[in-house]
């Protein structure tokens, strides 16, 4: 059912996980003449980790594949079409004792497409690769990100 992913997960350990039914997002590239664009988002203060940058995404609802939320969410956060965009791999890249799973979805755009934020962003930017780690970025984010970029070259 539309929607019904949205909630926080809660571990023994008080942690807490937006998405019911696990979360997914985005890691959409595209090429530049010397290397790899990424496009990450500045998330809203107001959200969770709010400040920092990090994927398009968000909760997975009961029916969807974390491809399908993946680009659902893009489309919502950052205004970015099914037809912008090639998914060609994902991979859990956050596992809670709890069982919630947090995939990123590997995409591929033929150019820094045009993207269009909505009040979750309070930017969205494409990234070079090589300085993506030079932001302030989303914990979970940040703790992928070096395995991530491996998978871009």
């Amino acid at each position: 059912m539309q929607g019904d992913g949205d909630g926080w997960v809660f571990d023994a350990d008080g942690a807490r996980y937006w998405g019911r039914h696990g979360a997914a997002g985005l890691l959409l590239t595209a090429p530049l003449d010397d290397g790899v664009a990424v496009l990450l988002q500045h998330r809203a203060v107001w959200s969770h980790q709010g400040g920092t940058w990090g994927l398009p995404g968000g909760a997975r609802d009961s029916h969807e594949s974390p491809e399908d939320a993946a680009v659902r969410e893009a489309g919502e956060e950052a205004g970015l079409a099914p037809s912008d965009l090639e998914v060609t791999d994902s991979f859990v890249t956050h596992r809670a004792s709890s069982g919630w799973t947090y995939t990123t979805v590997m995409a591929s755009a033929r150019s820094c497409v045009a993207t269009t934020p909505n009040g979750e962003s309070t930017e969205l930017r494409w990234v070079r690769a090589s300085a993506v780690a030079d932001l302030p970025l989303h914990p979970g984010f940040a703790r992928a990100w070096p395995e991530l970029l491996l998978r871009l070259r």
